[in-house]
């Protein structure tokens, strides 16, 4: 029985044997990790595409989008602005100022009771701290009933402030501002040294003038974030906004769009689908507006 004779290996065999072990190896350490991204990317843009097929469907059905794009017409569009029952500019105008005013309201709210309780030493705070985290732990949708019944006694002394109007909604945003906004700040008011502020006292800066011109600099991009997180749930809000606006032209477009799809014969899914998409460009121009003040927020800063 004659001895199993070795075949010398090539370099070039030697060389895809290298190429597969760095394969191997690069698969195993990182390419997991590539692989699972693409797969969350597939799985977030999917809907995101079939919305916007949706939108530019003339059918007016979702049944028919199962096919992506395979139909494009800008009727859906069109049909958004030419309805005077449907005022979605309207609707798009109340939206952007609610949400706007609430989320500057809610950033200054919550910036200066972050402020207090990092800052300053008083009695209660520890307490009042907790006090505002475990309330925010309870939704608004729990006080639907004692905000529709607080605004509709006010209106009858402050018109201005009761039911079917814009500004009392946003009175009704702002006191749920603080809570886990006012939480979050204060962590990040935490990492800011104190001694910038004993530096500043040194020179004769009082709280106010700290707190707006050095403070709130090098916290930049909490403030972003807040501001942010804030727009978009005002602008996603359905349940108090269709509690307090009745009137269709005060109306945001949370309740506004529902109304192409609530009624039970003339259900419109294509021009809900095209408001829908419109509706998500501010959300999206504020955080390209806001990302680099996140970024550079880290920066910047007072330096004495």
């Amino acid at each position: 029985m004659s001895a199993p004779t070795l075949t010398p290996s090539t370099p070039s065999t030697r060389a895809r044997d290298r190429r597969g072990f760095k394969a191997r190896r690069w698969f195993l350490a990182t390419g997991w990790r590539h692989l699972v991204g693409w797969i969350m990317i597939v799985f977030s843009v999917f809907p995101l595409l079939y919305v916007l097929s949706a939108s530019l469907n003339p059918g007016g059905t979702l049944l028919s989008s199962n096919g992506l794009f395979s139909t494009i017409g800008f009727d859906s569009y069109t049909k958004l602005f030419n309805s005077p029952q449907q005022p979605y500019a309207a609707w798009f105008g109340n939206t952007l100022f609610i949400g706007l005013i609430t989320a500057a309201g809610t950033v200054f709210l919550g910036a200066l009771a972050a402020y207090c309780f990092s800052r300053m030493r008083f009695a209660g705070r520890r307490v009042g701290l907790l006090t505002l985290l475990v309330v925010q732990i309870f939704p608004q949708l729990l006080a639907v009933v004692a905000i529709f019944l607080l605004l509709t006694g006010i209106g009858d002394i402050f018109p201005a402030l009761g039911l079917d109007n814009q500004v009392a909604l946003i009175m009704v945003y702002l006191g749920g501002a603080l809570g886990v906004n006012t939480y979050l700040m204060y962590g990040f008011f935490n990492t800011v040294p104190a001694a910038i502020d004993e530096a500043a006292k040194l020179d004769g800066a009082s709280h106010a003038r700290i707190f707006f011109t050095i403070i709130l600099r090098l916290v930049a991009p909490i403030l972003a974030v807040v501001g942010l997180l804030a727009f978009i749930a005002t602008t996603n809000d359905f349940v108090i906004a269709s509690v307090v606006l009745v009137t269709p032209e005060k109306q945001t477009l949370a309740v506004g769009l529902y109304q192409f799809v609530s009624q039970e014969f003339s259900s419109n899914w294509s021009v809900f689908a095209a408001g829908a998409v419109l509706a998500a460009l501010p959300v999206m121009a504020l955080f390209l507006f806001l990302q680099k003040y996140i970024v550079g927020g880290l920066t910047a800063g007072a330096v004495k």
